[in-house]
């Protein structure tokens, strides 16, 4: 391997810690210090979202920093900010949980809990030695009170029934006896008469053109998997064909990067910005792409499209929190659920910071496929599941 490509990996590593860090700090700083809802600014067309946004900001942000927050090694300021955001992360959790405290997050109220009460859970879920283990028992009985406040409404029939499922799915991980296996298997059962073929879900019936596979689909459903799969034997056959679905979406979404990092703005929720490639950061931290798909292009392409999406003018207000847009900031492209909360969502590209300097992931330099192709390359032909 050459200087340059070794070099190139340490860039783009640090580039992305950059990132990590002026996400992480606006957020975790002022709930650790009770402080989130009183500072953080609330950018919406909606009506109403200030009752979710400061959970939807935290809940996101933790969903795609846990897996690095409970990494060990890197360089020794990679080590000491691990520490620092992680001691944030650990007040933040008191707060957002005290009913004492004025920065108290809603998870009894409304629909949108139950969406930001699975991403908090994710990332329990990712990175449970970290984020549950050091708990007191009082505070583990709190949290799993506090995540069962969302039973008391009904998720949409939709990739919601996965928003639920990843509850449940935590209340069992996390010894509650409480938990309700029907949730999880509902949503198994749903999500198998959804599949529309080649790695696509529909979500609920109808198939809509969206990055909701990536937003959710794939990602939660794995997740729900792994850790309560073996609950019940057939769910435990779920997780061979759920692989190979998700697989063949992470090939699809890497062809959509285009050779600058753009990819089509197609479908709802596109101010997630790198959100949409939630699944395909997630396989690369948990060593499971696709065979032919190698790591350091899945790597170059992520880089490209951060470059896109947060580069631009705009992107931040001048205290350093996210704009609405998805290249810039461009605020009619939220729709009414959208807040600035919602926006940390793109935090789950950074998944793949877990993984150590010298893994493949961050070794070497590689093209990704439309990059490849559209200078004269040669690549791989694409073809559907099954062919």
């Amino acid at each position: 391997m050459s200087e340059r490509t070794e070099h190139a990996g340490r860039e783009e590593r640090l580039y992305w810690l950059h990132h990590l860090e002026r996400w992480a700090r606006p957020v975790l700083t002022r709930l650790a210090e009770g402080r989130l809802r009183a500072e953080m600014p609330v950018e919406s067309s909606g009506e109403g979202r200030e009752a979710y946004t400061h959970l939807e900001a935290f809940g996101r942000l933790l969903d795609g920093i846990a897996p690095w927050l409970g990494a060990e090694g890197g360089s020794a300021e990679e080590q000491r900010l691990r520490t620092e955001l992680l001691g944030l992360t650990h007040q933040a959790l008191e707060q957002a949980s005290d009913p004492a405290s004025p920065d108290v997050l809603n998870f009894g109220e409304g629909h949108q809990p139950i969406v930001d009460t699975a991403f908090l859970c994710q990332a329990f879920l990712r990175a449970p030695h970290v984020l549950w283990d050091p708990l007191t028992d009082e505070q583990k009985r709190r949290w799993l009170s506090t995540w069962k406040l969302t039973r008391t409404r009904k998720p949409f029939f939709n990739n919601w029934l996965l928003f639920s499922a990843v509850i449940e799915t935590a209340l069992a991980r996390f010894g509650d006896r409480d938990w309700d296996p029907m949730r999880i298997d509902y949503a198994l059962k749903q999500l198998e008469q959804w599949y529309a073929g080649d790695g696509v879900y529909g979500d609920g019936p109808a198939y809509h053109a969206d990055y909701y596979n990536s937003f959710v689909i794939h990602p939660m459903l794995l997740d729900v998997l792994d850790h309560a799969g073996a609950l019940q034997p057939d769910w435990e056959e779920h997780k061979g064909p759920a692989l190979v679905r998700a697989q063949r979406y992470a090939e699809q979404l890497e062809r959509m990067i285009a050779p600058d990092g753009s990819f089509p703005v197609v479908g709802r929720s596109i101010s997630y910005r790198t959100g949409a490639f939630h699944l395909l950061a997630q396989l690369a931290w948990q060593r499971r792409l696709p065979e032919g798909l190698d790591a350091a292009q899945v790597r170059g392409a992520l880089t490209a499209v951060m470059k896109r999406c947060f580069e631009p003018a705009g992107t931040y207000d001048a205290e350093g929190w996210l704009r609405i847009g998805l290249s810039g900031h461009q605020p009619e492209l939220g729709e009414g659920y959208i807040s600035t909360g919602s926006l940390y969502l793109c935090a789950t590209v950074l998944l793949p910071l877990a993984l150590p300097e010298n893994d493949p992931f961050w070794q070497g330099e590689a093209e990704w496929t439309s990059k490849r192709i559209w200078s004269g390359g040669h690549g791989r032909i694409d073809h559907a599941l099954g062919h």
